[in-house]
């Protein structure tokens, strides 16, 4: 890359004296708030950088809080689809993150102060699914080291998170309440978006994704196959992952869609990697 150089007309130069594009000297020199020039931004697709790999979900409440039942067999399908797809594994915080956040509402801390809460429960999920498959080689990774991720990949076929996103005491604050609105799912989704992967898989305790929680309304309907805007229209009282997911959905550019899937049903997750119709399917428009 050549350098730059500013000229006595205040004319940005490059070392030829060849001019910076428009959308060069707009960048250096004029505001990053102006819509025209932010428009300009995103005329270049932005690149996949993980094409190849899956990012995968595993609930905390919904699933790893199961314990041996369910967390063994899952393990073990993880282990037969090494070496057949790479795999980024995200770990949920469950009903020990949902306890640390009442005690500290009961105790009036902030959101961001929640959030730091939530993050170290997640990290001992991850923890403890990274020991489960430290047999295989397959290490557990923090926000330093994602700069590694395409190594780990490529050496050891998965690798293991947390699925917080690093906000801590930076979180955005809610529109209600204290509850950090972006914890394991949009931490995950956001990789999976970021990297530009291959699909990004929610494993939970049920088929997928329901107009009620079917474990409290037997009247419940699973859905299939949905719309982000026609499941916001539908306005439930429950999603099965996150909204704010939803809401990060509609601006994405590389993962516009999610799969959710029953991961107690053995062989699910390898028909998902596989790219078999198995479980729900959210997709923005």
């Amino acid at each position: 890359m050549k350098n730059t150089i500013l000229s006595e007309n205040n004319t940005l130069l490059c070392e030829n004296d060849t001019l910076l594009s428009e959308l060069g000297k707009s960048l250096v020199t004029g505001s990053l708030s102006d819509e025209r020039v932010l428009a300009e931004t995103g005329r270049e697709p932005a690149i996949k950088i993980l094409p190849n790999a899956h990012v995968i979900k595993i609930g905390g409440q919904s699933f790893i809080d199961r314990g041996r039942s369910a967390v063994f067999p899952l393990i073990e399908e993880i282990v037969e689809n090494l070496g057949h797809h790479e795999m980024i594994i995200g770990s949920g915080g469950g009903t020990r993150a949902r306890h640390a956040y009442s005690v500290g509402l009961d105790l009036g801390l902030p959101n961001g102060v929640l959030s730091v809460l939530g993050t170290f429960v997640s990290m001992q999920n991850a923890r403890m699914i990274n020991y489960l498959l430290a047999n295989y080689g397959i290490p557990f990774i923090e926000p330093a080291q994602f700069g590694q991720l395409a190594h780990y990949l490529k050496e050891r076929g998965a690798v293991v998170f947390f699925g917080m996103p690093p906000y801590t005491f930076w979180h955005k604050n809610p529109s209600v309440g204290r509850i950090p609105p972006y914890r394991t799912d949009t931490g995950t989704y956001l990789v999976s978006e970021v990297f530009g992967t291959k699909s990004m898989i929610f494993v939970k305790d049920e088929e997928g994704l329901y107009t009620a929680d079917p474990k409290k309304d037997r009247n419940a309907k699973f859905i299939k196959k949905i719309s982000v805007a026609e499941l916001k229209a539908m306005d439930l009282q429950d999603v099965v992952v996150e909204r704010s997911v939803l809401d990060l959905m509609e601006n994405a550019q590389n993962r516009r869609s999610i799969r959710v899937i029953n991961g107690l049903e053995r062989g699910n997750l390898t028909r998902a990697l596989n790219g078999e119709d198995v479980g729900s399917l959210i997709y923005a428009d």
